[in-house]
């Protein structure tokens, strides 16, 4: 997994985005193991959903949550996605056991 340190990606108010397997971090921001693993769960959810589908539902499930919760950020929180990353990020350990498609079992308005 490769890190591009920058200072335009991600948006403001964001640690780093996973794009494509790459790592893009803000330059103000270091990344610690626990985010880094969480970067990595997205990378594993990208490959199990041959990526495009990964990035399509993951932008139909915002718009989706966006619309249920108005907010942006509640919105993001909540996509299953990231619901998986979040959750398991701390279990640096956590992918040697996951199982494929764990995060459909998040999917919840």
């Amino acid at each position: 997994m490769k890190l591009i340190v920058n200072k335009l990606l991600p948006t403001k108010g964001f640690k780093a985005i996973n794009l494509l397997g790459i790592i893009f971090v803000r330059k103000e921001y270091s990344l610690s193991k626990v985010d880094i693993n969480h970067e990595r769960i997205h990378t594993h959810q990208m490959l199990e959903m041959l990526i495009i589908f990964f990035y399509l539902f993951y932008l139909i499930e915002w718009v989706i949550k966006l619309i249920y919760y108005r907010d942006r950020m509640k919105a993001y929180r909540n996509i299953s996605f990231e619901r998986e990353a979040f959750f398991y990020q701390h279990d640096l350990y956590y992918l040697k056991k996951r199982k494929h498609y764990e995060w459909l079992k998040l999917i919840r308005l």
